[in-house]
Protein backbone atom coordinates (compact mmCIF):
# COMPACT_ATOMS: atom_id res chain seq x y z
CA UNK A 1 0.00 0.00 0.00
CA UNK A 2 1.65 3.06 -0.89
CA UNK A 3 0.32 7.01 -0.39
CA UNK A 4 -1.84 6.69 -3.62
CA UNK A 5 -3.53 3.74 -2.13
CA UNK A 6 -4.14 5.69 0.67
CA UNK A 7 -5.92 8.67 -0.78
CA UNK A 8 -8.01 6.36 -2.81
CA UNK A 9 -8.66 4.62 0.21
CA UNK A 10 -9.51 8.14 2.07
CA UNK A 11 -11.89 9.39 -1.07
CA UNK A 12 -13.96 6.09 -0.57
CA UNK A 13 -13.92 5.85 3.25
CA UNK A 14 -14.09 9.64 3.81
CA UNK A 15 -15.25 11.37 0.68
CA UNK A 16 -17.06 14.67 2.24
CA UNK A 17 -14.08 15.23 4.63
CA UNK A 18 -11.86 18.58 3.61
CA UNK A 19 -8.53 17.91 2.48
CA UNK A 20 -7.47 20.39 0.85
CA UNK A 21 -8.21 24.33 2.01
CA UNK A 22 -6.47 27.16 -0.19
CA UNK A 23 -7.80 30.63 -1.02
CA UNK A 24 -11.00 30.30 0.72
CA UNK A 25 -11.65 27.35 -1.66
CA UNK A 26 -12.14 23.49 -0.03
CA UNK A 27 -11.64 20.32 -1.79
CA UNK A 28 -12.83 17.17 -0.01
CA UNK A 29 -11.04 13.90 -0.12
CA UNK A 30 -13.04 12.64 -2.70
CA UNK A 31 -13.22 15.52 -5.11
CA UNK A 32 -9.68 15.87 -4.70
CA UNK A 33 -9.03 12.12 -5.60
CA UNK A 34 -11.41 12.85 -8.67
CA UNK A 35 -9.21 15.65 -9.79
CA UNK A 36 -5.75 13.64 -9.32
CA UNK A 37 -7.18 10.35 -11.56
CA UNK A 38 -8.00 13.02 -14.86
CA UNK A 39 -4.01 14.60 -13.82
CA UNK A 40 -3.01 10.36 -14.19
CA UNK A 41 -5.61 9.71 -17.24
CA UNK A 42 -3.91 13.06 -19.25
CA UNK A 43 -0.71 11.36 -19.05
CA UNK A 44 -1.35 8.03 -19.79
CA UNK A 45 -3.74 9.51 -22.69
CA UNK A 46 -0.81 11.22 -24.16
CA UNK A 47 1.42 7.94 -24.46
CA UNK A 48 4.06 8.97 -21.45
CA UNK A 49 5.52 5.62 -20.31
CA UNK A 50 5.72 4.59 -16.66
CA UNK A 51 8.81 5.96 -14.82
CA UNK A 52 8.86 9.19 -17.31
CA UNK A 53 9.59 12.42 -15.53
CA UNK A 54 7.41 15.20 -15.43
CA UNK A 55 8.17 18.58 -14.02
CA UNK A 56 6.53 19.83 -11.60
CA UNK A 57 7.34 23.82 -11.45
CA UNK A 58 4.29 25.56 -9.56
CA UNK A 59 3.65 27.93 -6.86
CA UNK A 60 2.08 26.77 -3.74
CA UNK A 61 -1.76 26.30 -3.87
CA UNK A 62 -3.90 22.90 -4.10
CA UNK A 63 -3.42 22.23 -7.71
CA UNK A 64 0.45 21.71 -6.89
CA UNK A 65 -1.07 18.42 -4.59
CA UNK A 66 -3.36 17.27 -7.21
CA UNK A 67 -0.40 17.05 -9.84
CA UNK A 68 1.82 15.75 -6.95
CA UNK A 69 -0.24 12.88 -6.36
CA UNK A 70 -1.76 12.45 -9.74
CA UNK A 71 1.39 12.08 -11.93
CA UNK A 72 2.32 9.37 -9.48
CA UNK A 73 -1.22 7.83 -9.42
CA UNK A 74 -0.41 7.30 -13.07
CA UNK A 75 2.77 5.59 -12.82
CA UNK A 76 4.96 8.30 -13.39
CA UNK A 77 7.73 10.41 -11.38
CA UNK A 78 6.98 13.79 -10.14
CA UNK A 79 9.76 16.46 -9.57
CA UNK A 80 9.17 19.39 -7.85
CA UNK A 81 11.27 22.11 -8.96
CA UNK A 82 12.11 25.09 -7.17
CA UNK A 83 10.67 28.40 -7.90
CA UNK A 84 13.07 30.75 -6.65
CA UNK A 85 16.21 29.52 -9.05
CA UNK A 86 17.61 31.85 -11.80
CA UNK A 87 16.46 30.61 -15.21
CA UNK A 88 20.03 28.57 -16.13
CA UNK A 89 19.40 26.82 -12.69
CA UNK A 90 16.13 26.00 -14.09
CA UNK A 91 17.25 24.98 -17.42
CA UNK A 92 20.03 22.76 -15.46
CA UNK A 93 17.29 20.80 -14.17
CA UNK A 94 14.80 19.96 -16.59
CA UNK A 95 18.15 19.25 -19.32
CA UNK A 96 19.75 16.50 -16.52
CA UNK A 97 17.00 14.89 -15.48
CA UNK A 98 15.67 14.67 -19.13
CA UNK A 99 12.32 15.83 -18.03
CA UNK A 100 8.75 14.99 -20.80
CA UNK A 101 6.25 17.38 -19.56
CA UNK A 102 6.24 20.22 -17.86
CA UNK A 103 3.05 21.53 -15.17
CA UNK A 104 4.18 25.31 -14.94
CA UNK A 105 2.24 28.41 -12.71
CA UNK A 106 1.75 30.94 -15.58
CA UNK A 107 3.24 33.24 -12.96
CA UNK A 108 6.90 31.68 -13.75
CA UNK A 109 5.79 31.66 -17.37
CA UNK A 110 8.93 34.33 -18.73
CA UNK A 111 11.00 31.63 -17.43
CA UNK A 112 9.56 28.70 -19.14
CA UNK A 113 9.82 31.17 -22.53
CA UNK A 114 13.57 30.85 -21.68
CA UNK A 115 13.88 27.27 -21.90
CA UNK A 116 15.32 25.51 -24.68
CA UNK A 117 14.67 21.89 -23.16
CA UNK A 118 12.41 19.87 -26.00
CA UNK A 119 9.52 18.88 -23.45
CA UNK A 120 6.48 17.10 -25.01
CA UNK A 121 4.13 19.00 -23.51
CA UNK A 122 3.89 22.31 -21.36
CA UNK A 123 0.70 22.57 -19.37
CA UNK A 124 0.01 26.02 -17.84
CA UNK A 125 -1.87 26.76 -14.89
CA UNK A 126 -3.32 29.62 -14.08
CA UNK A 127 -6.88 31.56 -15.10
CA UNK A 128 -7.53 30.07 -18.89
CA UNK A 129 -4.61 27.24 -18.30
CA UNK A 130 -4.23 24.08 -19.84
CA UNK A 131 -4.89 22.24 -16.24
CA UNK A 132 -8.72 23.55 -16.81
CA UNK A 133 -9.00 21.23 -19.66
CA UNK A 134 -7.39 18.48 -17.65
CA UNK A 135 -9.61 18.69 -14.93
CA UNK A 136 -12.33 19.17 -16.96
CA UNK A 137 -12.04 15.55 -17.50
CA UNK A 138 -11.74 15.72 -21.31
CA UNK A 139 -8.21 14.35 -22.05
CA UNK A 140 -8.24 10.63 -21.09
CA UNK A 141 -9.29 8.24 -18.76
CA UNK A 142 -7.43 6.70 -15.46
CA UNK A 143 -6.09 3.28 -15.75
CA UNK A 144 -5.10 1.42 -12.54
CA UNK A 145 -0.84 0.95 -12.56
CA UNK A 146 0.80 -1.73 -10.92
CA UNK A 147 3.31 -0.04 -8.17
CA UNK A 148 6.27 -0.96 -6.89
CA UNK A 149 7.71 -0.24 -3.80
CA UNK A 150 11.40 -0.02 -5.60
CA UNK A 151 9.69 2.58 -8.18
CA UNK A 152 11.35 5.62 -8.24
CA UNK A 153 7.82 8.00 -7.27
CA UNK A 154 9.44 11.17 -6.92
CA UNK A 155 12.90 13.25 -8.06
CA UNK A 156 13.56 16.12 -5.87
CA UNK A 157 17.41 18.60 -6.51
CA UNK A 158 18.86 19.36 -3.57
CA UNK A 159 19.15 23.08 -2.68
CA UNK A 160 22.44 23.61 -4.48
CA UNK A 161 24.00 25.25 -1.76
CA UNK A 162 27.68 23.80 -2.37
CA UNK A 163 27.63 22.82 -5.61
CA UNK A 164 25.67 21.82 -8.67
CA UNK A 165 22.31 20.82 -7.69
CA UNK A 166 21.89 16.55 -7.49
CA UNK A 167 18.73 15.00 -7.99
CA UNK A 168 17.31 12.73 -5.33
CA UNK A 169 15.68 9.65 -6.00
CA UNK A 170 12.90 8.42 -3.75
CA UNK A 171 10.79 5.13 -3.83
CA UNK A 172 6.78 4.95 -3.04
CA UNK A 173 8.51 2.95 -0.19
CA UNK A 174 10.28 5.76 1.09
CA UNK A 175 7.75 7.80 0.78
CA UNK A 176 5.21 5.96 2.79
CA UNK A 177 8.02 4.97 4.89
CA UNK A 178 8.24 9.03 5.86
CA UNK A 179 5.17 9.43 6.19
CA UNK A 180 4.64 6.26 9.00
CA UNK A 181 7.86 8.01 10.61
CA UNK A 182 6.81 11.59 11.06
CA UNK A 183 3.35 11.42 11.41
CA UNK A 184 4.21 8.19 14.77
CA UNK A 185 6.91 11.67 15.72
CA UNK A 186 4.57 14.15 15.81
CA UNK A 187 1.55 11.84 16.98
CA UNK A 188 -0.61 13.35 14.01
CA UNK A 189 -4.13 12.20 13.75
CA UNK A 190 -6.89 12.66 11.22
CA UNK A 191 -7.98 15.39 13.52
CA UNK A 192 -5.18 17.41 12.43
CA UNK A 193 -5.34 20.71 10.22
CA UNK A 194 -1.73 21.70 8.76
CA UNK A 195 -0.97 25.13 7.31
CA UNK A 196 2.08 25.07 5.31
CA UNK A 197 3.57 28.40 4.25
CA UNK A 198 6.94 26.81 3.16
CA UNK A 199 7.23 25.79 -0.54
CA UNK A 200 5.69 22.89 -1.18
CA UNK A 201 8.38 22.08 -3.92
CA UNK A 202 10.70 21.85 -0.64
CA UNK A 203 11.15 18.25 0.86
CA UNK A 204 10.84 19.56 4.54
CA UNK A 205 6.71 21.09 2.95
CA UNK A 206 6.03 18.26 1.06
CA UNK A 207 7.27 14.86 2.91
CA UNK A 208 7.52 16.22 6.31
CA UNK A 209 4.45 17.66 6.90
CA UNK A 210 1.75 17.56 3.77
CA UNK A 211 2.48 13.31 3.38
CA UNK A 212 2.19 12.49 6.86
CA UNK A 213 -1.08 14.74 7.41
CA UNK A 214 -2.24 13.06 4.15
CA UNK A 215 -0.91 9.64 5.34
CA UNK A 216 -3.59 10.05 8.72
CA UNK A 217 -6.62 11.64 7.06
CA UNK A 218 -6.03 15.60 8.13
CA UNK A 219 -6.43 18.80 6.44
CA UNK A 220 -4.18 20.43 4.29
CA UNK A 221 -4.48 24.44 4.58
CA UNK A 222 -1.96 25.91 1.93
CA UNK A 223 -0.65 29.47 1.79
CA UNK A 224 1.44 30.23 -1.77
CA UNK A 225 3.83 31.89 0.44
CA UNK A 226 4.62 33.00 3.43
CA UNK A 227 4.29 36.69 4.78
CA UNK A 228 4.24 37.79 8.62
CA UNK A 229 0.87 39.36 8.93
CA UNK A 230 -0.57 37.42 5.94
CA UNK A 231 0.13 33.84 7.45
CA UNK A 232 -0.65 35.35 11.17
CA UNK A 233 -4.30 35.94 10.02
CA UNK A 234 -4.52 32.55 8.44
CA UNK A 235 -3.09 31.22 12.01
CA UNK A 236 -6.07 32.75 13.00
CA UNK A 237 -8.59 32.62 10.43
CA UNK A 238 -8.18 28.61 9.37
CA UNK A 239 -7.33 26.73 12.98
CA UNK A 240 -4.35 24.89 12.30
CA UNK A 241 -3.35 22.61 14.67
CA UNK A 242 0.32 22.16 13.19
CA UNK A 243 2.60 25.26 11.59
CA UNK A 244 6.06 24.84 10.34
CA UNK A 245 8.86 27.34 10.04
CA UNK A 246 12.24 27.69 9.29
CA UNK A 247 13.80 29.83 12.34
CA UNK A 248 13.95 32.81 10.39
CA UNK A 249 10.25 32.91 9.91
CA UNK A 250 9.48 32.49 13.78
CA UNK A 251 12.24 35.47 14.35
CA UNK A 252 9.70 37.58 11.94
CA UNK A 253 6.56 36.61 13.23
CA UNK A 254 7.78 37.21 16.94
CA UNK A 255 8.93 41.06 16.11
CA UNK A 256 5.22 41.89 14.79
CA UNK A 257 3.44 44.31 16.94
CA UNK A 258 1.28 43.28 19.38
CA UNK A 259 1.96 39.72 18.93
CA UNK A 260 1.71 38.94 22.65
CA UNK A 261 -2.10 39.81 21.91
CA UNK A 262 -2.40 36.81 19.16
CA UNK A 263 -4.98 34.33 20.13
CA UNK A 264 -4.10 30.48 18.37
CA UNK A 265 -5.90 28.49 20.58
CA UNK A 266 -6.26 25.70 18.02
CA UNK A 267 -2.39 25.08 17.33
CA UNK A 268 -1.01 22.82 19.49
CA UNK A 269 2.73 22.15 17.68
CA UNK A 270 5.13 24.91 15.73
CA UNK A 271 7.54 22.50 14.06
CA UNK A 272 11.20 23.97 13.10
CA UNK A 273 14.22 23.09 11.19
CA UNK A 274 16.38 23.69 8.25
CA UNK A 275 18.55 25.85 10.38
CA UNK A 276 19.62 26.06 14.12
CA UNK A 277 16.89 28.49 15.99
CA UNK A 278 19.17 30.78 18.28
CA UNK A 279 18.07 30.04 22.17
CA UNK A 280 16.69 33.83 22.81
CA UNK A 281 14.13 32.68 19.75
CA UNK A 282 12.95 29.56 21.03
CA UNK A 283 12.70 30.90 24.87
CA UNK A 284 10.45 33.90 23.27
CA UNK A 285 8.19 31.37 21.58
CA UNK A 286 7.55 29.20 24.31
CA UNK A 287 6.68 32.43 26.58
CA UNK A 288 4.67 34.36 23.66
CA UNK A 289 2.41 30.95 23.13
CA UNK A 290 3.32 29.07 26.16
CA UNK A 291 0.20 26.36 25.31
CA UNK A 292 1.69 25.49 21.93
CA UNK A 293 4.81 22.85 21.94
CA UNK A 294 7.70 23.19 19.84
CA UNK A 295 9.60 20.67 17.85
CA UNK A 296 13.10 20.45 16.05
CA UNK A 297 12.84 18.34 13.04
CA UNK A 298 15.85 17.18 11.37
CA UNK A 299 16.60 15.41 7.91
CA UNK A 300 17.58 15.89 4.58
CA UNK A 301 16.68 15.35 0.56
CA UNK A 302 18.30 12.40 0.47
CA UNK A 303 16.75 10.74 3.25
CA UNK A 304 13.33 11.85 2.22
CA UNK A 305 14.07 13.96 4.84
CA UNK A 306 13.90 12.07 8.15
CA UNK A 307 16.55 11.51 10.75
CA UNK A 308 15.66 12.70 14.17
CA UNK A 309 13.78 15.13 16.38
CA UNK A 310 13.92 16.97 19.57
CA UNK A 311 10.64 17.35 21.38
CA UNK A 312 9.35 19.93 23.68
CA UNK A 313 10.23 18.98 26.41
CA UNK A 314 14.01 19.11 25.83
CA UNK A 315 13.81 22.02 23.34
CA UNK A 316 15.47 24.64 26.03
CA UNK A 317 17.38 22.20 28.08
CA UNK A 318 19.15 20.46 25.17
CA UNK A 319 18.88 24.25 22.90
CA UNK A 320 21.03 23.09 19.64
CA UNK A 321 20.34 19.35 19.91
CA UNK A 322 18.42 18.01 16.56
CA UNK A 323 17.57 15.20 19.08
CA UNK A 324 17.01 11.57 18.92
CA UNK A 325 16.54 9.23 15.69
CA UNK A 326 13.60 8.74 14.85
CA UNK A 327 11.23 5.83 14.60
CA UNK A 328 12.55 3.04 12.43
CA UNK A 329 15.85 5.06 11.85
CA UNK A 330 19.89 4.83 12.94
CA UNK A 331 21.70 7.75 13.74
CA UNK A 332 25.56 7.59 14.33
CA UNK A 333 28.71 9.83 14.56
CA UNK A 334 31.62 8.30 13.12
CA UNK A 335 35.10 9.06 11.99
CA UNK A 336 36.59 9.00 8.82
CA UNK A 337 36.95 5.49 8.48
CA UNK A 338 33.54 4.97 9.35
CA UNK A 339 34.13 4.10 12.49
CA UNK A 340 31.36 5.07 15.21
CA UNK A 341 33.00 8.10 17.99
CA UNK A 342 32.52 8.38 21.77
CA UNK A 343 30.12 10.25 23.71
CA UNK A 344 30.87 14.25 22.57
CA UNK A 345 33.49 13.66 19.64
CA UNK A 346 33.05 15.47 16.98
CA UNK A 347 32.60 13.57 13.51
CA UNK A 348 29.91 12.65 10.62
CA UNK A 349 26.69 11.78 11.06
CA UNK A 350 25.17 8.67 9.05
CA UNK A 351 22.23 7.76 9.24
CA UNK A 352 20.57 4.31 7.78
CA UNK A 353 16.26 3.68 7.86
CA UNK A 354 13.69 2.70 5.22
CA UNK A 355 13.46 6.54 3.51
CA UNK A 356 16.95 7.35 2.37
CA UNK A 357 17.35 7.25 -0.87
CA UNK A 358 17.59 4.88 -3.71
CA UNK A 359 19.97 7.14 -5.26
CA UNK A 360 21.18 10.25 -7.04
CA UNK A 361 19.72 10.55 -10.85
CA UNK A 362 22.23 10.02 -13.67
CA UNK A 363 25.28 9.83 -10.72
CA UNK A 364 26.36 6.30 -9.62
CA UNK A 365 29.80 7.45 -8.28
CA UNK A 366 28.12 10.37 -6.21
CA UNK A 367 25.54 7.92 -4.98
CA UNK A 368 28.47 5.29 -3.92
CA UNK A 369 30.28 8.06 -1.93
CA UNK A 370 27.14 8.97 -0.15
CA UNK A 371 25.87 5.74 0.59
CA UNK A 372 27.87 2.76 1.87
CA UNK A 373 26.90 -0.05 3.39
CA UNK A 374 23.43 1.11 3.50
CA UNK A 375 24.28 4.26 5.35
CA UNK A 376 24.15 7.62 4.34
CA UNK A 377 26.56 10.03 5.05
CA UNK A 378 25.16 13.28 5.31
CA UNK A 379 28.14 15.29 5.09
CA UNK A 380 26.54 17.29 8.18
CA UNK A 381 29.35 17.19 11.41
CA UNK A 382 28.04 15.92 14.53
CA UNK A 383 28.33 14.88 18.22
CA UNK A 384 26.00 12.99 20.61
CA UNK A 385 25.92 13.98 24.36
CA UNK A 386 25.58 11.78 27.35
CA UNK A 387 21.92 11.39 27.05
CA UNK A 388 22.37 10.24 23.00
CA UNK A 389 20.80 13.25 22.08
CA UNK A 390 22.30 14.75 18.68
CA UNK A 391 23.86 18.38 17.98
CA UNK A 392 24.75 19.32 14.23
CA UNK A 393 28.06 21.12 14.51
CA UNK A 394 28.09 22.53 11.12
CA UNK A 395 27.86 21.06 7.86
CA UNK A 396 31.33 19.55 6.65
CA UNK A 397 32.20 21.70 3.85
CA UNK A 398 31.49 24.65 6.43
CA UNK A 399 33.69 23.69 8.91
CA UNK A 400 36.56 26.68 9.53
CA UNK A 401 40.19 25.48 10.04
CA UNK A 402 41.80 28.36 11.61
CA UNK A 403 45.82 27.74 11.61
CA UNK A 404 45.14 24.14 12.78
CA UNK A 405 41.85 25.26 15.06
CA UNK A 406 38.78 24.34 14.29
CA UNK A 407 36.14 26.81 14.38
CA UNK A 408 32.48 25.64 14.20
CA UNK A 409 30.34 28.73 12.48
CA UNK A 410 27.37 27.90 14.51
CA UNK A 411 29.38 27.99 17.55
CA UNK A 412 30.07 31.63 16.77
CA UNK A 413 26.56 32.13 15.38
CA UNK A 414 25.38 31.09 18.77
CA UNK A 415 27.01 33.92 20.67
CA UNK A 416 26.07 36.21 18.17
CA UNK A 417 22.70 35.92 18.72
CA UNK A 418 22.69 36.32 22.23
CA UNK A 419 23.63 40.70 21.01
CA UNK A 420 20.59 42.17 21.67
CA UNK A 421 19.91 44.55 18.50
CA UNK A 422 21.13 42.00 16.21
CA UNK A 423 18.42 40.43 13.73
CA UNK A 424 20.42 37.60 11.95
CA UNK A 425 23.80 36.41 11.48
CA UNK A 426 25.83 33.85 9.48
CA UNK A 427 29.08 33.11 9.92
CA UNK A 428 32.04 31.61 7.17
CA UNK A 429 35.61 31.74 6.69
CA UNK A 430 37.22 33.93 4.54
CA UNK A 431 41.00 33.23 2.87
CA UNK A 432 44.37 34.24 5.06
CA UNK A 433 47.73 34.10 3.67
CA UNK A 434 49.01 33.11 7.50
CA UNK A 435 46.42 30.86 9.20
CA UNK A 436 44.85 29.37 6.15
CA UNK A 437 41.16 30.44 6.62
CA UNK A 438 39.59 32.64 9.44
CA UNK A 439 36.26 33.57 10.84
CA UNK A 440 34.12 36.54 8.82
CA UNK A 441 30.64 37.55 10.13
CA UNK A 442 27.66 38.80 8.72
CA UNK A 443 25.42 40.66 10.04
CA UNK A 444 21.90 41.79 9.94
CA UNK A 445 20.52 44.42 12.61
CA UNK A 446 16.91 44.55 13.77
CA UNK A 447 15.07 47.45 12.50
CA UNK A 448 15.53 50.83 14.45
CA UNK A 449 18.45 49.30 16.42
CA UNK A 450 22.04 50.47 16.46
CA UNK A 451 25.00 47.95 16.21
CA UNK A 452 29.13 48.94 15.50
CA UNK A 453 31.78 46.42 14.07
CA UNK A 454 32.98 47.04 18.31
CA UNK A 455 29.97 46.31 19.46
CA UNK A 456 30.04 42.96 17.92
CA UNK A 457 33.84 42.22 18.69
CA UNK A 458 33.56 43.16 22.16
CA UNK A 459 30.96 40.54 22.66
CA UNK A 460 32.66 38.00 20.87
CA UNK A 461 35.97 38.75 22.94
CA UNK A 462 34.03 38.31 26.06
CA UNK A 463 32.11 34.69 25.19
CA UNK A 464 34.76 32.81 22.56
CA UNK A 465 37.98 31.99 22.51
CA UNK A 466 40.41 34.57 20.86
CA UNK A 467 41.25 31.96 18.05
CA UNK A 468 37.47 31.82 16.97
CA UNK A 469 36.58 35.43 17.03
CA UNK A 470 35.56 36.84 13.13
CA UNK A 471 38.10 38.83 11.96
CA UNK A 472 35.68 41.27 10.39
CA UNK A 473 32.13 42.53 10.24
CA UNK A 474 30.03 43.30 7.63
CA UNK A 475 26.68 44.39 7.75
CA UNK A 476 23.78 43.92 5.06
CA UNK A 477 20.40 44.76 5.25
CA UNK A 478 19.24 40.94 4.58
CA UNK A 479 20.97 37.08 4.70
CA UNK A 480 21.59 35.36 1.35
CA UNK A 481 18.91 32.24 1.15
CA UNK A 482 17.34 29.95 -0.70
CA UNK A 483 13.70 28.71 -0.51
CA UNK A 484 14.27 26.02 2.23
CA UNK A 485 15.18 29.28 4.20
CA UNK A 486 19.05 27.59 4.79
CA UNK A 487 21.92 30.32 4.23
CA UNK A 488 23.66 30.61 1.00
CA UNK A 489 27.15 30.87 2.36
CA UNK A 490 28.87 29.90 -0.76
CA UNK A 491 27.37 33.26 -1.57
CA UNK A 492 28.74 35.00 1.20
CA UNK A 493 31.94 33.47 0.70
CA UNK A 494 32.10 34.54 -2.84
CA UNK A 495 31.41 37.91 -1.82
CA UNK A 496 27.93 37.84 -3.60
CA UNK A 497 25.49 38.68 -1.25
CA UNK A 498 21.88 39.24 -3.21
CA UNK A 499 18.75 37.27 -1.75
CA UNK A 500 17.90 34.26 -3.82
Amino acid sequence: MFMTDVLEEYAQNQPDKVFTLYNGREWTYGEFFEKAKKVAGHFQAEGYEKGDIIALYSLNSDLFLVFYFGIQLGGFTVMPVNTKLAPPEVEYIFNHSEAKALVYDKQLEDIVHQSKHPFKEKLSIGEEGDVDRILAGSTGTFQPVELRGEDTTVVMYTSGTTGKPKGVMLTHQNILSTAEIWSEAMSITNEDRMLISTPLFHCAACHVFMIPVTYKGGTIIIEEAFSPKGTVELLQKTEPTIFFGVPAMYTIILNLPDIKKLELSSLRLFGYGAAPMPYEILKKLKETFPNVKVQNLYGQTENSPAASTLKDHLALEKIGSVGQALPQTEVRVVDEFGEPLPTGQVGEIVMRGPQVMKGYLKDEEETRRTIKNGWLYTGDLGRMDEDGLLYIVDRKKDMIIRGGENVYPVEVEEVLYQIPGLFEAAVVGVPDEVLGEVPKAYVVVKEGATLTEADVISHCSSNLAKYKIPVEIEFLDELPRNASGKVLKHTLRSGVHTTI
